[in-house]
């Protein structure tokens, strides 16, 4: 995709691109390509891996769905086939991701890992290293995104375990953990949806909880809590849906409190607003919370020391287990490689926050780094691409009617 010169240098091929260079052949980076073109511009996807949206189809669970309604999920211009169901499931979102790409024509260069990411002001052009291949281009879009990096806990004795010790980005299905006692580490969506996964297979999770979380019901009345959510705060104050997400919650959940999922004092929409923690919307856990097939450990500090056959927590308790899930979550790893980093803190996210973050210095855009989900990347890709076919057009322009002068004196 997009119109690319290349010539080579030593062992590395350098190549000027034409249009935006984006890093990045998830959703964001897809979402960002096609906005462009329909407004004219090529642009060439760099991707470290060897597929498309490589975080959905090798980091993610067997089991793994949407969480929200496929509208809020739909990237900009194609929305989902009509025969979608209404939460997809991952095999699903890839085929859409993947019809998506063949329906603008988009094709990243894969397995392009980039190494480093340089703006020289005095010509005013990016320079982009992979492995190979050194490519320019006069804007760089960030389409890396909030999750591309694992984050692993520092947990003492972690080494001297004698289980496994896995991440949820490695976690297939609960078949491998058949009764085995599981200690998941996290209580976020993936810590809830990978016990209630083990329960399946027998096993016995041991969820431990170090933070208070919100836990919403995934309907409310037949439709989904995120859509009335969004439906109401069109009419009311944000603090008023968030007393009313939290009263229907305690009815159809009950109090979660009572069973060692303390509530945060800031309602969930505010807190999501603010901190980019996502509520976690109930999948059939909870039940199973209160029944005690998955046991909650309410830790402050979390866990002290892993030893060869457990876990001993900061209270003193201690416990045998047999494996342990890391449901930690992930992180940006923009720092790594983008050297010109003003424009983002040291956790690798815009420091300007949505839905302004979008644009920061001299042609760098950023595009899902919003904590908004798919919704946020669709409106970043949209502002981007119009902001760069301005710049674009005006490029063309002059090139054109420098032409028409020359060819007039000749």
């Amino acid at each position: 995709m997009g119109s690319s010169k290349q010539h080579h240098h030593n062992d590395t091929s350098c190549v000027w691109v034409d249009g935006p260079i984006i890093v990045g052949a998830g959703p964001s980076g897809l979402a960002a390509s096609a906005c462009l073109t329909q407004q004219g511009v090529p642009s060439l996807i760099l991707e470290k891996s060897d597929c498309l949206a490589s975080l959905w189809q090798h980091r993610t669970y067997d089991r793994l769905k949407l969480h929200l309604p496929k509208q809020f999920c739909e990237l900009p211009l194609l929305g989902f086939p009509r025969d979608f169901p209404k939460y997809p499931t991952k095999h699903q979102f890839v085929t859409y991701l993947e019809s998506y790409a063949s329906h603008f024509s988009i094709h990243p260069r894969f397995n392009q890992a980039v190494q480093s990411a340089d703006y020289d002001r005095g010509s005013g052009f990016w320079s982009v290293q992979t492995q190979d291949s050194q490519y320019t281009s006069r804007w760089l879009i960030v389409a890396t995104g909030e999750n591309a990096e694992p984050v692993i806990p520092d947990i003492p004795g972690m080494n001297k375990f004698h289980g496994p010790v896995v991440h949820t980005s490695s976690y297939k299905s609960g078949s491998e953990f058949k009764n085995q006692r599981v200690l998941v580490v996290g209580c976020g969506n993936s810590g809830m949806e990978v016990s209630l996964d083990l329960c399946r297979y027998n096993a016995i999770p041991h969820m431990v909880v170090r933070n208070t979380v919100h836990v919403l019901p995934t309907e409310m009345f037949g439709f989904s809590t995120f859509g009335i959510a969004m439906a109401l705060l069109k009419w009311f104050p944000l603090k008023l849906v968030d007393k009313f997400l939290l009263l229907v919650a305690n009815f159809i959940l009950g109090n979660t409190d009572r069973i060692g999922l303390r509530r945060p004092k800031t309602g969930p929409i505010e807190l999501k607003n603010v901190t980019g923690k996502t509520p976690v919307l109930d999948a059939g856990a909870l039940s199973l919370i209160k029944t005690g097939k998955i046991k909650v450990f309410q830790v402050v500090e979390g866990v002290k020391e892993i030893t060869r056959n457990g876990a001993k927590f900061v209270g003193g308790q201690e416990k045998e287990i047999d494996s342990i899930i890391l449901a930690t979550g992930y992180k940006s790893n923009v720092p790594t490689w983008l050297k010109v980093c003003e424009s983002f803190n040291k956790d690798g996210m815009p420091k300007t926050a949505f839905p302004n973050g979008w644009k920061t210095e001299e042609g760098l855009y950023t595009v899902g780094f919003t904590k908004r989900g798919l919704l946020g990347t669709a409106s970043d890709a949209v502002k981007i691409a119009k902001d760069i076919a301005q710049q674009w057009r005006l490029i063309n322009n002059k090139g054109c009617n420098s032409h028409i002068i020359q060819l007039k004196e000749t």
